[in-house]
């Protein structure tokens, strides 16, 4: 009897995905989601690993919103690309922001990338890489921040008319996700340790409006707050005008929502604020500014700013840095004017020279770095509760209720007098305190 040998045939592995993100928040959690999805798709998946091999597929997640994001990923972009040519990498994907707003421009202009996609294009990212969307995956991402913390994008798009802001021309209009769907989410991460959520939207204010027909964040803030494992919610990106007050009262209700507030105001002077379109008067944003503070005693509130936009008179500058002066917030981030394309504000000129601009931004940060001074030795002497977020040197690091990842304050521990575990909480007596960092000792 003759015996047939049937050769064995190896499995053909799937190339490896190497997601490279760039850009805010936002991108992050897209990124997160993909990663997820592939995963789902038992494809090998990493982020921004810094070993590549010539069989791997590059995903570069871009920012398109100013003149230096969109710099950094045109020049990522072509980065990969060379590897590419060099045989160095498989392929290059390019997806996100600058990618939806420029396809058209990158495509002529970077012709060996392999494909182009916006920024709702994920079911068609995943079938060009050979995967499909598994819906019984939603909720479920690989986050690329600790585990003990992840972004929570609560809605997509802007439906706000700021002449500056070219963000509706590259994420469409507003989209609320359904609260369920984001509170099922929020059980999966709290069951794999995550214990704070960072809300992020492009406006949270705007939550629930186009889905339930009303301004709904505080519903959604108390049935997340109910999750169990769930210790703290944050909030960023809150528009000011229409600024739902019932969200301070659930603030106030529930220990586990920060109270903490991410407002960008951008200016103040009555003429820049018409402008900029922002809705929003000087006496109003001053009005709503006190009325947090009122409602909610010892709240942290951060803010953003804008220096040098179109017409930005030097009068316009000082009253701007005299109300920061006078407001003190807790926190404060201030950019350049970003002149861009298809923007109400692209029509106007673009008068204030660049130095200027730098100039201006730099007078509201040394302002502010003084004024985080003076805030933070008020703390010398108290007891926080904080969140480890890492060790770095001889120190852990982590973040009080008032600080959010990478933007804010951190509260440095000695490494060789106390151990923290990296996501746990502990209780920190502040000792010292510089400009925009807290020394402390953990007590019982």
């Amino acid at each position: 009897m003759n015996t047939k040998i049937i050769p064995s045939i190896k499995p053909v592995k799937k190339p490896k995905v190497n997601v490279i993100t760039l850009g805010c928040s936002k991108n992050i959690y897209d990124s997160e989601v993909l990663m997820g999805q592939l995963r789902g798709n038992q494809m090998e998946v990493v982020h921004e690993a810094e070993q590549v091999n010539k069989d791997d597929i590059i995903v570069i997640n871009t920012c398109g919103f100013i003149d230096n994001a969109k710099q950094e990923s045109i020049d990522t972009i072509l980065q990969y690309s060379q590897l590419k040519d060099e045989g160095k990498v498989g392929k290059v994907i390019v997806t996100g922001c600058l990618s939806e707003r420029y396809k058209p421009e990158l495509e002529s202009e970077i012709t060996n990338v392999d494909a182009f996609f916006g920024t709702n294009d994920l079911n068609n990212i995943l079938h060009s890489l050979g995967a499909n969307y598994k819906h019984e995956l939603i909720g479920e991402r690989l986050l690329t921040t600790p585990s003990h913390f992840a972004y929570f994008k609560i809605a997509e798009g802007c439906n706000r008319p700021c002449s500056f802001c070219a963000i509706p021309l590259m994420r469409g209009k507003h989209v609320s996700r359904d609260m369920q769907e984001l509170v099922n989410e929020a059980k999966v991460l709290a069951a794999n340790g995550t214990k704070e959520l960072i809300l992020i939207a492009q406006d949270l204010t705007y939550y629930g409006l186009d889905i339930y027909g009303r301004r709904n964040l505080d519903e959604l803030l108390r049935r997340l707050s109910d999750v169990p494992g769930i210790e703290w919610i944050r909030l960023q990106y809150a528009y000011p005008s229409g600024f739902p007050m019932e969200i301070l009262d659930a603030m106030n209700e529930r220990d586990n929502i920060c109270k903490y507030l991410d407002m960008p105001l951008q200016h103040i002077t009555d003429r820049m604020l018409k402008s900029m379109r922002r809705g929003i008067t000087k006496q109003k944003t001053i009005d709503i500014v006190n009325q947090i503070r009122d409602k909610v005693p010892g709240i942290a509130m951060r803010t953003t700013l804008i220096t040098g936009y179109p017409g930005e008179t030097e009068q316009d500058f000082e009253e701007m840095l005299n109300w920061v002066e006078d407001t003190r917030f807790d926190r404060l981030g201030c950019f350049t004017y970003s002149h861009e394309e298809k923007t109400h504000a692209h029509n106007l000129v673009d008068d204030v020279p660049e130095e200027v601009k730098q100039e201006r931004v730099d007078a509201i940060m040394e302002l502010q770095q003084g004024i985080s001074f003076e805030i933070n030795q008020e703390k010398v002497g108290n007891t926080y509760k904080v969140l480890v977020d890492r060790k770095e040197g001889d120190f852990f690091i982590g973040r009080t209720e008032f600080d959010s990842p990478e933007v804010d304050n951190e509260v440095l521990i000695d490494a060789a007098s106390h151990y923290a575990a990296p996501g746990s909480f502990v209780h920190v007596k502040i000792d010292r305190a510089e400009d925009f960092d807290l020394y402390g000792q953990i007590v019982k």
